[in-house]
């Protein structure tokens, strides 16, 4: 996330946001053909734990239809739940068993994939999705990397949130990369 609070310009290109999945020097693979990351060391390790923790990943139509469904497999190869409100009728790529698509709205979907999940972590793509999760109660932790730079416009972290204050408590982590910072933020509820 930008500095001023946007995952992305309003184009949805990411721009200088993710440059830093590839300004350091420990390799990360991902599954099938994606390319690794080289990450920082200290970035390496926090996105390795993260990684390792996931059971399953929620995300919209939107970031689904970017990535053409990352062609039926996600490069951190876990299960993804599709919240949408038609479910796309002619995609279909080998893994693409590992989707599934949610259409009575974020709750249901977060459901899904915590049933998907068991015992390990569900992640919510920010956004519109993980904003609804938000409000909704349905968020234990928000995870954010922070990149220093100043978009000025573009897609929002957080969009469309109530009126009334969500608090978080003081970051439960907090890793210092190479032109990026990643936080971790437990709800307060």
């Amino acid at each position: 996330m930008s500095l001023d609070g946007f995952i992305a310009y309003p184009d949805n290109r990411p721009g200088e946001l993710f440059d830093w999945y590839d300004n350091g020097e420990v390799e990360v693979p991902h599954s099938g053909d994606f390319p690794a990351f080289r990450l920082t060391p200290q970035s390496a390790e926090y996105w390795r734990a993260f990684t390792q923790s996931l059971g399953a990943l929620v995300v919209g139509r939107v970031l689904f239809d970017l990535t053409d469904g990352w062609k039926g497999q996600h490069p951190l190869d876990v299960p993804v739940v599709v919240v949408t409100h038609e479910p796309p009728a002619d995609w279909s790529y080998p893994g693409s068993e590992d989707f599934r698509f949610i259409t009575t709205g974020v709750p249901d979907a977060i459901a899904a994939a915590k049933q998907i999940a068991g015992e390990r972590t569900v992640a919510v793509a920010a956004g519109t999705i993980a904003s609804q999760a938000l409000a909704a109660g349905l968020i234990d932790e928000v995870a954010m990397d922070i990149v220093p730079v100043i978009l000025g416009r573009g897609v929002p972290f957080f969009v469309g949130l109530p009126p009334e204050t969500i608090m978080l408590g003081d970051p439960s982590e907090v890793v210092q990369g190479r032109r990026v910072t990643h936080f971790r933020f437990p709800v307060q509820r």
